[in-house]
């Protein structure tokens, strides 16, 4: 993602105001998330919502969005970086290594889900554990690359800038996860005050972890050698390990990948299997295996996933994906002002702090980064429409069948 984000910018204060940004506007949809999660129950993240909000179209068409963009992406973007980690260590070409890595994910997920819970559990905690590790190592190395992260004449008018907003859709994808706990909310224990919780917390560690990790990065090593690259940890621990060092950490970036990989695998289909036990026609997708797993769900998301990373295209499935993501997140968040005003007696066991301004903030910079990708680029921006218009037509197509 670093290596996106400098070739817009190499100043060192606009790149970690990049992470704080992000962030905020993260925690923003973080607490207005843990409002709807608690007014509205079930799983399904924004297909839940918006179906409840506006209308059941409306939610139809999110969920499948969610479905392409906010899982299938994702998980191929993790392959693909995962190929550029692991793919020189093996000897193996980049598109192998992410292609193996989805069918491993779905297989798992599809004959052994509990063993593969309990494996994410114990890899994301692991994850957390390097990343914190490497934050200490890294900011007691010496070697610093030079960057001042100190504001300058120039980095107000860069941060007001369309380039800004561009790199702003990647970091926003970067906390993407914010709201990753309602997908599954039918299945916490007491998810009317366990799932804001874990939004906001896990949201406010999220942003610690990447706004140190990122310092780290751009004090080690020239904004030159990570240019262009999505191997930056690799290149970081060469200077900051040597060469073992960096094939060492390459090995640990590819588990986390994995990590990643199977996270999303895990939680997509739940949106799925939401759909399905709700729309009769869908109802085959939501068909459970003796194992516990939503079998065709998993499939369908593998399937989706592979034919992302075949494109071979870091940035432009990330822009694609931040871009139609941030559509579907910005209808759900500035819903939680229409379900004020139409159902004010519902019940909410928790409110989003600062209302109504926590939402608008959110609302308000996802919209300057939208318009800011349809100007810059459109043909991302085409794509997300054409996701929509496929969406809409699916929806259509099955209400008609329904009929």
């Amino acid at each position: 993602m670093l290596g996106l984000l400098v070739q817009q910018t190499t100043d060192g204060f606009v790149l970690l105001a990049l992470w704080t940004v992000g962030g905020l506007i993260a925690l923003a949809g973080a607490l207005t998330y843990g409002e709807l999660s608690a007014a509205i129950g079930g799983s399904g993240g924004e297909y839940r919502f918006l179906s409840r909000i506006y209308h059941p179209t409306v939610g139809a068409v999110a969920g499948w969005v969610s479905i392409v963009a906010g899982f299938a992406a994702p998980v191929a973007l993790a392959a693909m970086a995962l190929g550029r980690y692991a793919g020189p260590l093996l000897g193996v070409k980049t598109t192998t290594v992410g292609v193996i890595a989805i069918l491993a994910a779905t297989g798992l997920h599809l004959l052994a889900p509990a063993i593969g819970g309990r494996v994410q559990v114990l890899v994301t905690t692991l994850k957390v554990l390097l990343i914190v590790a490497f934050i200490v190592v890294g900011a007691a190395s010496g070697a610093p690359s030079g960057l001042s992260f100190a504001p300058n004449a120039q980095s107000w008018g860069v941060i007001a800038s369309g380039p800004f907003a561009l790199s702003l859709i990647f970091v926003s994808y970067a906390y993407s996860g914010f709201n990753a706990a309602v997908y599954f909310q039918a299945e916490v224990v007491d998810a009317e005050r366990n799932v804001p919780r874990a939004l906001v917390k896990g949201t406010l560690l999220v942003i610690g972890l990447y706004i140190a990790l990122n310092w780290v990065f751009l004090r080690s090593t020239p904004t030159s050698l990570l240019a262009g690259q999505v191997e930056v940890g690799a290149i970081v621990a060469s200077r900051v390990f040597g060469d073992s060092g960096a094939r060492l950490m390459s090995g640990c970036i590819a588990v986390l990948l994995i990590s990643t990989i199977s996270a999303m695998t895990l939680a997509g289909p739940r949106v799925i299997e939401s759909m399905a036990e709700e729309i009769a026609p869908l109802r085959a997708l939501a068909h459970r295996s003796a194992s516990g797993s939503p079998r065709r769900a998993v499939l369908l998301q593998g399937a989706l996933a592979l034919a992302f990373v075949l494109t071979d295209s870091f940035e432009g499935v990330l822009t694609y994906a931040g871009f139609t993501l941030t559509l579907s997140t910005l209808l759900a968040v500035l819903g939680v002002i229409v379900l004020r005003r139409r159902e004010p007696d519902l019940a909410r066991p928790y409110r989003v702090r600062g209302y109504p301004w926590t939402p608008l903030f959110f609302g308000a910079f996802s919209l300057w980064t939208l318009i800011i990708v349809i100007r810059d680029r459109p043909i991302e921006a085409l794509g997300g429409a054409v996701t929509l218009g496929v969406a809409a037509l699916l929806t259509w197509l099955v209400a008609e069948r329904e009929r």
